[in-house]
């Protein structure tokens, strides 16, 4: 298994687990905590990944991150950011609110 193929298998095994730390991650794709490091390095430049340190430390998809869950596309992304610009009061609200719940972070 190459790098990109170990990367996508972390990914998926973290998407159902939810948990886990880097010397379980190792054990399971059999290669040292180092590559593993490496790895989420890599996958925190596209994916919601959260680490923390300590006693309870490890790593973690952020808890908004659910992959069942529909996400906006950029065009769509930028077709509502610009209808925006349109709306007032409870609109938009409810705009800003489906922004938030749909686009992917910092898209908009």
């Amino acid at each position: 298994m190459g790098p990109s193929e170990r990367r996508q298998a972390i990914w998926e095994y973290l998407c159902n687990a939810r948990f886990s730390t880097t010397r379980q991650l190792a054990d399971r794709f059999g290669v040292c905590e180092r590559t593993i490091r490496s790895d989420l390095i890599a996958l925190a430049c596209t994916y919601p990944i959260e680490t923390s340190f300590g006693p309870y430390g490890g790593i973690r998809v952020s808890n908004w991150y659910h992959p069942e869950q529909k996400r906006l596309s950029a065009r769509q992304t930028s077709l509502l950011v610009r209808v925006r610009l349109t709306l007032e009061g409870e609109d938009l609200k409810v705009m800003n609110s489906i922004l938030i719940q749909f686009a992917l972070p910092g898209s908009y």
